[in-house]
């Protein structure tokens, strides 16, 4: 019964580990491209102004 708890217990904290790193780089990956997105539209600032 034991060994049943740890396997179980072990997968969970497995499927956590992997999803956690998946946020973590959505996370990253959707920053960086805010971050660029942002910056075009400040570049391009003085076209829109005009």
């Amino acid at each position: 019964m034991n060994e049943k708890i740890y396997k179980t217990i072990g997968f969970s904290g497995g499927a956590n580990l992997a999803i956690g790193i998946c946020i973590l780089i959505t996370g990253i990956t959707s920053g960086i491209l805010l971050i660029l997105n942002g910056a075009k539209l400040l570049k391009s600032k003085k076209k829109i102004l005009l």
